[in-house]
This record gives C-alpha cells, structure tokens and sequence, in this order.
C-alpha cells in the first residue's frame, strides 16, 4: 500500500513537471538516466574488461576527480579498468535523488542533472 502510494506521488509530480516545461519537450527523470547509464556500464563490465582510464583519457575522454585519483595511482592497469562509478556516492545520489547536489566536473551524473 505504501509502496503504490510513493509510485502515485512518483507519477503525479512527474506529468506535473512534464506540463509545466515551457518549450513542450519532456525530458527523462536525471535518476532515470543515471539508472539506465549505470546499468548499461554494469553490463558492458560483464562481457568484458572496461577501457583503462589511461586509455580512456588517451582516447580524448575527460576524467572525473575520483577516476583521476585511480587513474594516477600506482596500481595495475586492470585495476584501473575498474569502473569507481560503481562506488562513486554521485551515482548513489543520481540514483535517488532528482536535481541531486553533485557538482565537479567530468561526471556524467552531473550531466544527466542538468535541465
């Protein structure tokens, strides 16, 4: 009963924002987006190994300040194929909160923040 009222409020306040932009387009939920972001990377992870960050910055990709921290460590490139958005508390935060206060560069759930 609990739970079908939070999804009812959920609903109500979200077609309620979807009327009131402006410009007619209706955008996706941020936490839905850093939900699906999450998922695709966690799947990706599955079927193999992630770029390195050393790679990834190699390949013109900005990093953000918790893979730059990794990234400049002296561990093993395969750890550094680890992906520290799966412990990041920005993902956390994304996840669960809408307009989520997360601020520093490079991090796509800052960017799915954005309005």
């Amino acid at each position: 009963m609990a739970n079908q009222l939070l999804d009812d409020r959920f609903f109500e306040r979200l077609s309620a924002e979807a009327e009131t932009l402006a410009s007619g387009e209706v955008r996706a939920p941020s936490r839905l987006k850093s939900k699906i972001y999450s998922g695709l990377v966690r799947r990706q992870a599955q079927s193999g190994p992630l770029l390195s960050l050393s790679q990834t910055e190699a390949a013109g990709h900005p990093l953000c300040v918790f893979e730059r921290l990794l990234g400049g460590s002296p561990v093993g490139e395969k750890a550094k194929s680890f992906n520290p958005c799966r412990v990041c508390h920005a993902r956390l935060l994304a996840e669960r909160i809408e307009a989520a206060p997360i601020f520093w560069r490079h991090c796509p759930y800052v960017d799915f923040q954005r309005r």
